[in-house]
């Protein structure tokens, strides 16, 4: 009797996900994803009346940004629920995360291969795959609360913008603010985020960044093969295949490297400027609104779970001194040039390095005197 160590399950597995092909780790991804987005409320869709109040006030929204940013953009919007906010977040991450996903060679069984080097093999075959898990499940916890792509400002494929009226509202109401200022703070946000993340140069810039920050998040986080060879244990394998949520228990944020620095230094001023003119925005339309920046900031330092692990799996962090050091680089250049200096981050050398993020002035005078100004 053949002592093979791909009998039984490890076979069965074995051949099934020979035969799935390249995409099966993000086959993998879109399931869990839909499953965990749909929540127990079956992720229903939006009001129609709050639907209608968001995409009639859109066009001044987006008449503001434009104003800000010097461009002249569409003022579409597309209304949605969390399951259309995680399919466009696996579609926008798909190619970001193809360099981190193991290209696996097509193995054939080997009954002549020890223990060991059995599972060595099977682990090569299941890494992506459960790459695929890790993705999905941090897609579909992203969309619990985010309101936008916008919480994450990474790379676009196109200026498409999405809202999820439900978060929104929920949000308004949970915080016992106006749905109507949140309504504009939202759009503003994600108007302005579509039209950086969606230029070319800003882009190819932000994937440069992100493909080295990757590689160092995948070392700390995804070291997905070392785990997998260590379940030599059948029962383990089973169980890890039935709750593949337990591999994000060990999801962290790496420890600093340059490409984190590099890459934190960059989305954080994003991010802080996005809020920035959702803020001015906001203020224009309908008027101070100190409660709705307090919520804001509150609400991205509670329970953001969700945010903070899809942020990770760029190896980017939602929290830190970065932040705090973004915010006051934002509001320095702000309060001296006006919003529309950053006008600048539409181009390819837009983005500040970290040792612009304490000096924003050397950011200034790069960008002012920079042969594509």
């Amino acid at each position: 009797m053949s002592e093979s160590p791909f009998g039984g399950m490890f076979g069965d597995i074995f051949n099934v996900l020979g035969q799935q092909g390249p995409d099966a780790w993000f086959e993998t991804a879109k399931q869990l994803a839909l499953s965990v987005a749909r929540g127990d409320d079956g992720d229903p869709n939006p009001d129609p009346s709050a639907r209608q109040k968001l995409e009639e006030v859109a066009p001044l929204v987006a008449r503001h940004v434009d104003t800000i940013l010097s461009v002249v953009t569409n003022a579409n919007v597309t209304t949605t629920n969390r399951t259309g906010l995680t399919m466009a977040a696996l579609d926008q991450w798909r190619p970001l995360m193809a360099p981190a996903i193991a290209a696996a060679s097509p193995a054939t069984l080997d009954d002549t291969l020890s223990g060991e080097q059995a599972m060595a093999q099977i682990a090569a075959t299941l890494g992506p795959l459960f790459t695929g898990f890790q993705m999905g499940s941090v897609a579909g916890h992203f969309s619990q609360r985010a309101w936008s792509l916008a919480v994450l400002p990474l790379p676009r494929l196109n200026d498409q913008r999405l809202i999820v009226v439900n978060n929104v509202a929920a949000f308004a109401d949970a915080w016992s603010l106006s749905p109507e200022m949140v309504d504009v703070y939202a759009l503003a946000q994600e108007f302005t985020a579509s039209v950086i993340l969606s230029q070319p140069g800003t882009g190819d810039a932000l994937r440069a960044l992100l493909l080295d920050a990757i590689r160092d998040a995948m070392a700390v986080q995804g070291d997905l093969m070392g785990r997998l060879q260590s379940m030599i244990n059948p029962e383990d394998l089973a169980s890890l295949m039935g709750n593949p949520e337990q591999l994000l228990d060990g999801l962290e944020i790496p420890e600093e490297t340059p490409a984190t620095r590099a890459i934190n230094a960059a989305a954080s001023v994003l991010s802080a400027v996005f809020d920035a003119v959702a803020r001015w925005v906001t203020e224009q339309m309908l008027g101070p609104s100190p409660q709705l920046v307090e919520a804001v900031r509150r609400h991205r330092l509670s329970d953001a779970r969700g945010e903070d692990a899809a942020a990770a799996l760029f190896g980017i962090s939602t929290q830190g001194e970065h932040h705090d050091a973004a915010a006051a680089f934002v509001a320095e250049l702000q309060s001296q040039y006006s919003l529309s200096v950053f006008s600048a981050l539409l181009r390819v050398d837009g983005l500040p390095s970290a040792s612009e993020l304490d000096n924003p002035h050397d950011w200034y005078e790069r960008v002012t005197n920079s042969p594509l100004a």
